[in-house]
């Protein structure tokens, strides 16, 4: 085990095993350390990132999986000595096999005095749910702003059709009422376009048991019908994966949205003849989102062999009216994440030129 010296470990004791088992559940990476450093307790998270068993780990120096353990040292000692109840600092991870971890370490003192617990949060898990955060907040944002906007512009709306059509009808040439049809069609234009974004808030949420490769079997047969040809579908279920409660219709237009901004990024391959789409199910365990610890989680991919996300809009592409196509309304992605979200769950994407990956992850029961 990288870093770890410890030739004969001796196995963690039932004892501690009883009294830690709870730190098993956390996604952070947990040790519980006597003064001298040496490990009382190892948590499976920290097991799983340095790449070896709790077995090798207990009796061990925790000082020895740091790149620069004098700072580990230095927090025992002030914890040890009442300097303070908990302290802070970032640090590399030594691992097995791999680039070492950055991560930001948490020394908490406790009862009795000769037991402290180092707590570490890779960086990179304080990064996403920091984007998380943002996400949660800015999508509350989003549906506020996108309600009263558009109920401010409902009324005026119709207002400028009525009176259009009452102009229609005092016109007696022809060739004038093409205006008022232009002014007309832009209305119900504009109309069509609110209704859009008050139909996640107007549409009560259907619950039921739902399969979700039932959704993606619908939304497979939808796209093929769009697209019969230059288009491969595949299909990576883990058929294990149980039924959940949730609204169906939502579910399958979140992945229809999502499929179906695919298929139009993939336009140049469906003419090449060789564009795919990929649905992949997998089911996570002991994963943390929307500062939640979940169990067990769906994880369902909609991968494409594309463009990639343009740049320009990564940061911004389930915001409302952010399209990165020419004529796009910018919503689809917008409604998607809403009715993920009132699943409990969200929708991240990771996207390089020629792969794209949108993946959406719910709670399961």
């Amino acid at each position: 085990m990288a870093g770890l010296k410890n030739p004969a470990p001796p196995p963690a004791s039932v004892s501690a095993l009883v009294r830690f088992q709870s730190f098993d559940l956390l996604a952070t990476l947990v040790a519980v350390v006597r003064n001298d450093a040496s490990v009382l307790f190892s948590n499976s998270a920290l097991e799983d990132a340095l790449g070896t068993s709790r077995r090798m780990i207990v009796g061990a120096l925790l000082t020895d999986a740091f790149t620069e353990p004098f700072q580990l040292q230095n927090a025992l000692e002030g914890a040890s000595e009442n300097e303070f109840a908990a302290l802070r600092y970032d640090a590399w991870l030594k691992r097995t096999g791999y680039d070492p971890l950055p991560v930001h370490v948490i020394i908490t003192r406790t009862e009795p005095a000769d037991e402290i617990i180092v707590e570490m949060v890779p960086l990179e898990q304080q990064a996403r749910q920091d984007r998380e955060e943002r996400l949660a907040e800015q999508a509350q944002t989003n549906k506020e702003l996108i309600r009263n906007l558009a109920h401010e512009i409902k009324n005026p709306l119709g207002g400028i059709r009525g009176a259009a059509q009452l102009l229609e009808m005092e016109m007696e040439s022809p060739e004038l009422t093409e205006y008022t049809q232009v002014i007309i069609h832009e209305a119900d234009r504009l109309q069509s376009l609110v209704d859009r974004l008050l139909a996640p808030h107007r549409r009560p949420h259907m619950v039921g048991d739902v399969n979700i490769h039932e959704v993606c079997e619908r939304v497979r047969s939808l796209i093929l019908a769009e697209f019969p040809k230059g288009l491969r579908v595949m299909r990576d279920y883990d058929i294990s994966i149980p039924e959940f409660r949730g609204d169906r219709e939502q579910l399958i237009q979140t992945v229809l949205n999502i499929a179906h901004n695919a298929c139009q990024a993939l336009v140049d391959r469906i003419a090449a003849g060789d564009a795919q789409l990929t649905f992949r199910s997998r089911v996570t365990r002991q994963i943390t989102f929307g500062k939640q610890r979940y169990r067990l989680a769906l994880e369902l991919h909609v991968i494409d062999n594309g463009p990639g996300v343009p740049d320009s809009i990564k940061d911004r592409i389930f915001y409302p009216l952010v399209s990165g196509r020419e004529g796009g309304s910018g919503l689809g992605l917008t409604l998607a994440q809403t009715f993920v979200q009132q699943h409990h769950g969200l929708i991240e994407v990771d996207s390089v030129p020629g792969r794209t990956d949108f993946k959406i992850l719910i709670p399961l029961p």
